[in-house]
């Protein structure tokens, strides 16, 4: 299959400036290490220019600022526009005794990120025929079968509620980050004994890493083959993430990044957890090369459109992932605007949460927390672009900078919407409506309009109402293009002699093109 459309060279990387604390003891040692070994540049990689160009030094300085905010040993970050990783930085160090830096080939556990790639494994087995997301879960993994559910009148749990973490398990981060190592048979009785219930499946949204265990053995179960080589197989190969791994004991040592918590006024080295039955939580390790092919080939998949298909699954189930569930909630905005910037209704769709930005558009976002790692993620597919970053310490997840990073982007003009082609019934539906603006007269598009039109408002009043418009704008250039909102609707501009005219066309839901909605305002210039 087709490799994701990023080439691992296309790259920028800066060391990313360190400032002094002035601190005491254990502390002032650390800090000397992470100061004696800054990252290093490459130089053959190509800059990037224009608008996220003029990001990058705010940018940088607000991971910067965060790795030392937040005691972060080693952190790395990167910026992916339209299918290249334009920008990647990096601070501090991968391993402290070691006093390797860290690089964009460093290794990181990006925790439960790797939710993501679960979730389209699974919508990837559906699209094969081999599982359906309305059926049970307990068909394809047994020991689910005689649970006792908390009420007599609770469903059973379905495949989808546990890829929107509505199963009625209760929400177990501490503990589920703790059982990664469980190897498959102690999982099996685990399954067998059955879990306790928060609440009966499909009440409401609560985030289990028990739920995402279970879709990987789902995955095991229904492929034929353990998970870690499920997804390396459909996902890592095809997309060449050749870096990335689930066992920890497969990761060089010179590219390998300890995780590390911060306790007792030093940083001390979290225990190593190997690949277990959890892996499907939380257990991808990648760098930030790997990293920005993922991104790069998920944003591919918008707009919706006619190319071929190429990838590991096809653009409409990638597109699937953001489809929330029905449990929607009202939080604020991550990073430094978050009290006065919108707030979003955030709903789990499949290994992302969902929600609409009133700056920032469509946003999928995920962060990943474990012992010794923090990670986070952010696409904008309205606009082509993705910034992710990884750190090394105990749930020091980057959520803050890397929202703060889109909105600089956006800010420095950046955020370009994705504009979606022109359908020839709305092309066509189009130049009627500015025939008829010239003409002063809808009729003249009869053959054009949708039985509702001249029902809702009749011939005259529509002649009144293009005068008035004429009226306070003049003649207009109705040649402007249309920006398509869908296959049968758009809005546009006009510039006209004395205003500008504002529109927007909607069609029928009809075999035949056919306007059933036009507005037209006249607005100052």
């Amino acid at each position: 299959m087709a490799s994701a459309p990023v080439s691992g060279t296309e790259v920028s990387v800066a060391a990313a400036s360190m400032k002094a604390l002035q601190a005491a003891g254990a502390l002032l040692v650390l800090l000397a290490v992470l100061c004696s070994v800054p990252a290093r540049a490459e130089e053959s990689a190509p800059s990037p220019t224009g608008a996220v160009a003029a990001a990058v030094p705010e940018i940088d300085r607000m991971f910067a600022e965060f790795a030392l905010d937040a005691r972060v040993p080693g952190l790395v970050w990167g910026v992916v526009v339209d299918g290249r990783l334009v920008h990647v930085n990096v601070y501090g160090v991968q391993d402290i005794d070691a006093r390797r830096p860290v690089t964009p080939d460093s290794v990181f556990r990006i925790a439960s990120m790797t939710k993501a790639f679960t979730a389209l494994a699974v919508l990837g087995l559906r699209d094969a025929g081999r599982l359906s997301l309305e059926a049970h879960a307990e068909i394809y993994v047994p020991e689910l079968r005689g649970w006792a559910y908390p009420t007599s009148d609770s469903p059973r749990i379905r495949v989808r509620d546990l890829l929107h973490h509505t199963a009625g398990f209760v929400t177990d981060d501490p503990w589920g980050d703790r059982q990664q190592p469980l190897p498959e048979a102690a999982f099996t009785a685990m399954l067998r004994h059955g879990p306790s219930f928060n609440q009966p499946p499909g009440m409401a949204y609560e985030y289990s890493n028990l739920g995402y265990a279970i879709l990987g053995r789902i995955i095991a179960n229904v492929s034929g083959e353990p998970y870690a080589d499920h997804i390396a197989r459909t996902l890592l190969q095809p997309l060449g993430m050749n870096a990335s791994r689930f066992e920890v004991a497969d990761v060089p040592d010179a590219v390998r990044s300890r995780g590390y918590r911060w306790e007792d006024g030093r940083w001390r080295l979290e225990p190593t957890m190997a690949h277990g039955a959890f892996g499907a939580m939380g257990g991808m390790h990648t760098t930030a090369r790997d990293y920005a092919r993922w991104v790069a080939w998920l944003l591919s998949a918008w707009p919706p459109r006619d190319d071929a298909q190429s990838g590991p699954v096809r653009r409409a189930t990638v597109r699937e992932i953001g489809q929330g569930s029905n449990f929607a909630s009202v939080r604020p905005r991550f990073g430094s605007t978050a009290s006065e910037g919108c707030r979003h209704a955030a709903a789990y769709g499949m290994g992302f949460v969902a929600a609409v930005d009133c700056e920032l558009g469509l946003t999928l976002s995920h962060g990943g927390g474990y012992p010794g790692f923090g990670s986070h993620l952010l696409l904008l597919p309205d606009h082509g672009i993705g910034v992710f970053a990884f750190a090394n310490r105990t749930y020091a997840g980057p959520a803050a900078p890397v929202w703060d990073a889109a909105l600089a982007l956006r800010r420095a003009g950046a955020l370009t919407r994705r504009s979606m082609a022109v359908s020839p019934e709305l092309a066509a539906a189009y130049r009627a409506a500015g025939q008829a603006y010239r003409a002063g007269d809808l009729a003249v598009a009869r053959d054009m309009l949708a039985g509702n039109v001249f029902l809702d408002r009749d011939r005259e009043q529509w002649r009144a109402e293009l005068a008035r418009v004429r009226g306070e704008a003049g003649a207009c250039d109705t040649a402007a293009p249309v920006e398509p909102t869908g296959e049968r609707a758009g809005h546009f501009t006009w510039r006209c002699a004395t205003a500008r005219v504002r529109g927007e066309l909607l069609l029928a839901p009809t075999p035949e093109p056919a306007i059933q909605l036009l507005t037209l305002t006249a607005t100052a210039p």
